[in-house]
């Protein structure tokens, strides 16, 4: 077995793959702690000693990946990913780039690539996100109609909340998630007493309609992915069969040979 061999099976290995998860949630924990000032004073150095820590393992870990795949490493976008997350940490968080040290908290998104049901979650997510484009347009298009018609029937009676397009788009997306509505209702009911309708119907078209249309979408998006991954696993191990049985096979053909081998001998 060769040295690539060997570390493609060490990377690959459960045992390895449950390390660095249980390195990212401990790197995930110091840098939570950082944020308290007090903890910071006590503990700083050995805070600090333990994020550069997991950033070496990080590193490693990467480097050996690369080594194992070769660029095919690169194909894989997960991959990139990783390097992307752990290749901002190392980018020297000094002077002007001392913002980039707050970054380092983007090597906890690694938990999504390391663990096999998160990825798929983010899978199905990927694949709706087309049909989360469509929905996403149909919203801004019912709030944006529904912002004119406010701005028009209610800009003298509440302008707070309905000056001008700008001030209506923004007061129609808080009511659409149901923050403080009654009362911007009741504000402009006190001189439109009608003005229930629209509020209702709104509320009733934007809310319970259109954002249920987002569920929909992920949720199909979801048991198309879940459909793949099923398909996949049912591809490979078709394949694994069809190996074994091409092996035993081979020692079928082998072991007749024998035996004729044999009888003829027994003949002569």
């Amino acid at each position: 077995m060769t040295a690539r061999e060997r570390a493609r099976e060490l990377v690959e290995s459960p045992r390895f793959q449950r390390g660095v998860i249980v390195v990212i949630v401990l790197n995930a924990i110091t840098l939570g702690l950082e944020t308290s000032p007090e903890l910071e004073a006590r503990l700083g150095g050995f805070l600090h000693f333990a994020d550069r820590l997991a950033l070496a393992v990080f590193v490693v870990e990467l480097a050996l990946r690369w080594y194992a795949a070769g660029w095919r490493f690169f194909r894989d976008p997960w991959n990139v990913f990783d390097f992307l997350v752990v290749g901002v940490s190392l980018v020297p968080a000094a002077g002007p780039l001392s913002v980039l040290r707050t970054l380092r908290v983007l090597r906890v998104l690694r938990l999504v690539s390391a663990v096999p049901s998160m990825r798929r979650v983010v899978a199905g997510l990927l694949r709706a996100m087309p049909g989360m484009a469509s929905v996403a347009s149909l919203l801004a298009l019912v709030i944006f109609v529904a912002a004119v018609m406010a701005t028009k029937l209610f800009g003298h009676i509440a302008p707070t909340y309905f000056d001008d397009l700008g001030t209506s788009l923004f007061t129609l997306f808080q009511v659409m998630t149901g923050e403080a509505w009654p009362d911007i209702a009741r504000q402009v009911m006190a001189q439109a007493p009608m003005a229930w309708i629209f509020f209702v119907v709104y509320i009733l078209v934007s809310s319970f309609a259109v954002l249920n249309l987002f569920i929909a979408v992920v949720v199909n998006g979801m048991e198309d992915q879940i459909t793949d991954d099923l398909a996949e696993t049912e591809e490979r191990n078709a394949a694994a069969q069809a190996s074994s049985d091409a092996e035993l096979l081979t020692e079928v053909r082998a072991l007749r040979a024998e035996v004729a081998a044999l009888r003829e001998e027994q003949r002569t």
